[in-house]
């Protein structure tokens, strides 16, 4: 029993061994093979390497001849510029010889030429002496034969034919001015009948009431209101006087001012189709339809402007064009008067061969300046003037709207042709009325009057000047002040102005309180 186990045990201890040194064995064949094997891939590895490095040092150098040849090709290219700039530059200076050698040349046969012209020169000099005696010797004879000397010859022989210049003179001048005369008046007339028949217009008088017609007396109860304060509050609000009297469904609009006129017209029109009538709606309403107006002023402005083909026009000259409908010279229409006076001034030019669009442009502008919104000390054709030139309209239309009335000196031909052709439109039979003008401007003046004092915010002249409405600031005029101011009114009337019958000024000064309830 104990030798098996010690067999076994010397079996399993050899076992043992055995392996040990095979697995010693086993390990060294690995390593020496794994070691072949490192340095088979170290010496591939190697000559990859190598083989890379040869290839970059090929395209290195492949690159670096690739470089020097541009590098070359370039610095070829700017020798030949700088070769061409070279023999350009040879080829100016051959040039600016060649050309300082004619010139030099020049100046060699110029002072020839100046040493030949002052010998001749003295010889002229020379012959002019000699011929000046000779006249002298010739002169001191004449003078001993005929008793006077030469200068009273001269003077004799200067008078004889002055004479008969100026009588030749006068007579050819006499003649020419004749027949200037007999064909100017004859083509004048012409021109101006032609232009006259060619532009034919009616000649409308404007009245200065408008008649706003109404269904039923019960509409004029609401517009005069309780107590006759709407009607009031539309007065004072346009500066218009209503008159409501027993005409049937009528009620009468007076003012000398047709815009004024028409924006009451419009105002109790939408007043009445709304059916609200009181004093605030009536402000409202009034503040609206002056707005419109202002709109309507301006369409009229750009219609008319297209109507006419003037182009170029400013705002301002277009608003002030649409102001025309609303206003007046002497009864006569003034957009009405202008679009005729433009539309002769084109025919009359087109006759004398001058621009017919400056001439119809000048004639539409001529009486801008009686449209001015506020009143002006100047006459409306400088006012119109300064106007136009403020806003760099041309020279010839400038003087064409100040000298239409000679107040300036007229510089070109537009000028005479605006003149003639605004005669010709106020010169229609029923064109005009100087007796309506006359009332216009005495309520205008009315107006202005009171206007003048401090406080004073607008002024109404109504019923044709008898009566002269004020409506002063109520924060700056007391009403012991308002008192003072009708009174000084009154009495610059009296001093300052001519007027028929008693003109009745009333001032009227409103307090408000207005607080909002949110």
């Amino acid at each position: 029993m104990n030798v098996d186990t010690t067999a076994i045990l010397f079996i399993a201890i050899a076992a043992i061994a055995g392996l040990g040194l095979g697995i010693v064995i086993a390990s060294s064949m690995l390593r020496k093979s794994l070691e072949k094997k490192g340095q088979i891939k170290i010496k591939e590895a190697e000559i990859e390497a190598e083989r890379i490095k040869n290839e970059k040092i090929l395209q290195s150098k492949e690159k670096f001849l690739q470089m020097k040849s541009d590098h070359e090709h370039v610095i070829n290219e700017k020798n030949k510029s700088i070769s061409a700039s070279e023999q350009r530059a040879r080829q100016k200076e051959q040039q600016m010889s060649q050309k300082l050698e004619q010139v030099q040349r020049k100046e060699r046969e110029l002072d020839t030429l100046k040493s030949n012209l002052n010998g001749q020169l003295e010889i002229i000099d020379k012959k002019k002496a000699e011929l000046e005696k000779g006249l002298l010797k010739q002169i001191a004879t004449l003078e001993a034969v005929s008793g006077i000397s030469g200068e009273e010859a001269k003077a004799q022989l200067i008078e004889s034919l002055k004479d008969k210049a100026k009588t030749e003179a006068m007579a050819f001048i006499n003649q020419t001015m004749e027949e200037a005369k007999l064909t100017a008046s004859k083509e004048a007339k012409k021109m101006v009948i032609q232009a006259i028949q060619r532009i034919p217009t009616e000649a409308a008088v404007e009245n200065s009431v408008t008649v706003f017609h109404i269904e039923g007396d019960d509409t004029k109860g609401r517009i005069i209101g309780r107590e006759g304060r709407n009607i009031r509050t539309l007065e004072s609000l346009t500066g218009v006087e209503i008159i409501v009297d027993d005409t049937p469904d009528a009620i009468i609009l007076s003012c000398f001012d047709p815009v004024r006129r028409e924006i009451a017209r419009l105002s109790l029109h939408q007043l009445v189709a709304d059916g609200r009538i009181h004093p605030a709606r009536i402000e409202e309403v009034v503040e609206k339809v002056k707005k419109q107006i202002e709109d309507e002023i301006a369409e009229i402005g750009k219609r008319t402007t297209i109507d006419m083909g003037i182009h170029g026009l400013p705002a301002e000259l277009i608003r002030l064009i649409g102001r025309m409908k609303y206003r007046s010279s002497y009864g006569q229409n003034l957009l009405q008067h202008s679009r005729e006076v433009a539309n002769l001034c084109s025919v009359m030019a087109a006759e004398f061969g001058l621009n017919p669009k400056v001439a119809k442009r000048a004639g539409l502008l001529h009486d801008i300046g009686k449209v001015f919104e506020e009143e002006l000390e100047l006459p409306h054709a400088i006012a119109g003037m300064k106007l136009a030139e403020k806003l760099k309209e041309k020279p010839e239309i400038c003087n064409a709207i100040g000298a239409h009335h000679d107040e300036i000196e007229m510089t070109s031909l537009y000028s005479p042709i605006v003149q003639i052709c605004d005669a010709i439109s106020g010169a229609r039979p029923g064109a005009r009325r100087e007796v309506h003008q006359q009332y216009i401007q005495r309520l205008k003046d009315l107006e202005n009057l009171a206007l003048s004092n401090s406080g004073v915010e607008k002024a109404y002249a109504i019923q044709a000047g008898r009566e002269l409405r004020v409506i002063v600031a109520a924060e700056k005029i007391t009403d012991k002040a308002a008192e003072e101011l009708s009174f000084n009114i009154a009495n610059k009337i009296q001093t300052e102005m001519t007027y028929p019958g008693q003109v009745k000024v009333t001032v009227i000064r409103e307090t408000r309180s207005v607080n909002i309830a949110k």
